[in-house]
């Protein structure tokens, strides 16, 4: 598994703008064999090819680097398993994070995912809806798979104020942002005909 995964990473990381080194890659590996070894009783994503897996959950959170400086500090709202945040902090050492949520067995994944892939410097877990979370110091937030992400998205508007926000989605959550009156600039993934990260200075 972990060797169709790399192979995918190496064949399909240029579509993405991406040059990811060997130690890089092997680093994103490891991860993905943490979600394998977790995924049948946690449902941290859905059964997907490792080919797909790789582009889709990996390369595609990637897209994040280019418009975060390079010690910046990233909110994930809904973290889950860990995307986008995880992959963009494995390949860049100066990024920090706050990975926020609220299902308990998700957040406690994340714990171990943190402290196996010695991250725990850098990182911080919050066990709770976002709403409770302190952003501090965070300038950027991001989210990719909220669970009914364009219900929640006038309160998590309100939550983030004024910072930076990268928000992966489809159709509904531009026309979501549109009716909350949110400018924005969007950017579809490649080898995607739906999947926008939508980029919001505010």
């Amino acid at each position: 598994m972990a060797a169709e995964f790399i192979k995918a990473i190496k064949e399909h990381q240029s579509a993405f703008g991406l040059g990811l080194t060997d130690e890089q890659i092997t680093r994103l590996a490891d991860y993905y064999e943490l979600i394998l070894e977790h995924n049948e009783f946690l449902h941290l994503v859905a059964p997907m090819s490792p080919e797909e897996f790789a582009i889709r959950h990996i390369l595609e959170s990637l897209t994040l680097l280019e418009y975060l400086p390079m010690s910046a500090k990233l909110a994930d709202v809904g973290a889950g398993a860990g995307l986008p945040s995880i992959p963009c902090l494995l390949v860049r050492d100066g990024l920090k994070a706050i990975l926020i949520e609220s299902k308990e067995k998700k957040a406690k994944f994340l714990d171990f995912a943190i402290e196996s892939l010695g991250l725990t410097t850098r990182v911080k877990i919050v066990h709770n809806q976002f709403e409770e979370a302190e952003l501090g110091d965070c300038e950027y937030v991001t989210c990719r798979a909220l669970d009914k992400f364009t219900e929640k998205l006038p309160r998590l508007l309100k939550w983030s104020r004024k910072r930076y926000l990268l928000f992966f989605g489809g159709k509904n959550l531009s026309l979501a942002l549109q009716k909350q009156g949110v400018l924005f600039d969007q950017k579809l993934m490649p080898m995607s005909e739906q999947r926008f990260l939508f980029i919001s200075q505010r």
